[in-house]
């Protein structure tokens, strides 16, 4: 005769502690698998350079949208000590829109406020000066130049985050 106690209806009653221990530990690892965006290392060959390397890098991106990504991982770089680490709380300081223009060679050309943080004047000074300081930005190779949009998001600290690469709001 053969072992029934595996199949039988009364052996999963006897461990739903296995059950709920397995569910637990499901739950705990799936924010583990999402990590935040992090800026590139710099290194030989890197597609996105800083300034003290003597040229910019070049990016393949094929439209603003894309290129957007490359000039926020740049900008990124060269700030690393003023971004906001982790979600932004529920109230920012400063939100702001603006749209910048890059040559061929990655300088910056113009700047444009789609919607400026016009209650902090200091904001819209120091991102302007952020943007204009964090030239040369990535060659726009496959548009020969390229005018992008992004999101400033402005917590009280004098931290920032970028939209295109932010972690969120609580």
């Amino acid at each position: 005769m053969s072992d029934k106690r595996s199949s039988s209806p009364s052996s999963s009653r006897q461990r739903p502690w296995l059950w709920g221990g397995l569910m637990a530990a499901m739950a705990s690892l799936l924010p583990a698998c999402k990590s935040p965006p992090r800026p590139p290392e710099p290194g030989p060959g890197s597609a996105v350079q800083g300034p003290s390397a003597g040229r910019p890098g070049s990016s393949d991106a094929a439209t603003p949208r894309a290129y957007r990504q490359d000039a926020a991982r740049h900008l990124y770089a060269q700030n690393a000590p003023r971004i906001y680490q982790g979600q932004l709380p529920a109230v920012l300081y400063a939100i702001g829109v603006l749209e910048v223009d890059i040559d061929r060679n990655g300088r910056v050309q113009r700047l444009h406020w789609m919607r400026a943080p016009r209650h902090a004047p200091e904001v819209i000074a120091e991102i302007e000066r952020t943007v204009r300081a964090g030239a040369p930005y990535p060659v726009p190779a496959r548009m020969g130049k390229v005018t992008y949009t992004d999101t400033w998001l402005w917590d009280k600290s004098g931290k920032f985050q970028l939209d295109t690469l932010t972690e969120g709001q609580l």
